[in-house]
């Protein structure tokens, strides 16, 4: 038991650091190669930090371990918002001032409850899979064609984001490395991880939803505390938002496309309508001072805690 820890550990470590690499070599490339860096900075801040859970989720989908992907994918979208934008907004109150997040919120939440369609006869087919998929392209499309229309000072901020090297010999060198810690790291995770699992008595769905989901979270959420003291709002709500979305059509959608998926009826019923809730508690802070407050942190905190204290409940 105690080994599996320190692997899973150290597999988190790596994946943190695979994280940074990876999308610094991402921005560097997509600007060698034409991209105007408000382009990169809008997609790193919308997608770049769910690059190590993807890397996990691949690694327990490679060797069969469906069940901890799952857990992992729909627990990092309650992670986001209950634990890493709560703690964010704790530590310095976040103001949003972009308005394309809220409709990119609405959106999650209609991704949501389509899994729990989807997932209504026990399984996620390929064909709904590949809906999830079209589904991202379709919120790809809407992300940059609304984008443009923010003011030219978030556009500003956003490019700035993206700002790296672009000497295409060091982001090639950048993306090897990257490529090779995100597998060490999420080959430990996935082996250690049902260890743990089975060593407190949880199923391999719940690893993946609490000590996977948490533990991959876990720098983002120091990296979500420190742009909040800078200000940057935006890129905190931006990150928890668009990682959300890209768990669900991109990752259950892959996955759901390669192989059908089987979905628990208890899924079904708690955890991925938590998932909504989580969703519809942030919105209407989205939607009124685009400011969320300390308070506001601290409510979606406590949620969170409620939520891991019933799924413990219901465990033990």
């Amino acid at each position: 038991m105690f080994e599996a820890i320190v692997w899973f550990v150290l597999g988190l470590v790596l994946l943190a650091l695979g994280g940074d690499s990876i999308v610094k070599a991402a921005s560097g490339l997509a600007q060698r190669f034409g991209a105007s860096p408000f382009v990169a900075g809008l997609l790193l801040v919308a997608f770049g930090t769910s690059l190590p859970e993807l890397a996990v989720n691949a690694r327990a989908f490679a060797v069969g371990a469906q069940e901890l992907a799952l857990g992992n994918a729909v627990g990092s979208n309650i992670v986001n918002v209950g634990l890493t934008l709560a703690l964010a907004a704790l530590a310095y109150p976040l103001v949003v001032r972009t308005r394309l997040l809220s409709p990119l919120l609405v959106l999650l939440a209609v991704a949501s409850l389509a899994l729990i369609v989807f997932g209504l006869d026990g399984a996620i087919s390929r064909i709904e899979g590949i809906v999830l998929l079209l589904g991202f392209v379709a919120v790809l499309a809407f992300l940059l064609s609304r984008a443009r229309r923010e003011p030219a000072e978030l556009q500003e901020s956003i490019a700035n984001y993206a700002t790296t090297r672009t000497v295409l010999g060091l982001n090639i060198i950048r993306l090897v490395i990257a490529v090779v810690v995100l597998y060490y790291g999420a080959r430990w995770v996935v082996q250690a991880a049902p260890v743990i699992g089975a060593g407190w008595g949880m199923s391999p769905l719940l690893a993946g939803l609490l000590p996977v989901a948490i533990g991959t979270a876990l720098p983002e959420v120091a990296a979500a505390i420190a742009a909040a003291r800078r200000g940057q709002g935006d890129m905190v709500v931006g990150h928890v938002i668009g990682s959300s979305l890209f768990n669900i059509l991109v990752v259950i959608g892959g996955m759901a496309a390669l192989r059908p998926m089987p979905l628990p009826a208890s899924f079904v019923r708690l955890e991925l309508p938590a998932a909504i809730v989580f969703v519809l508690m942030l919105y209407p802070m989205l939607r009124g001072d685009l400011k969320i407050t300390r308070g506001e942190g601290a409510v979606l905190f406590v949620a969170f805690l409620a939520w891991v204290g019933l799924e413990l409940a219901l465990l033990f």
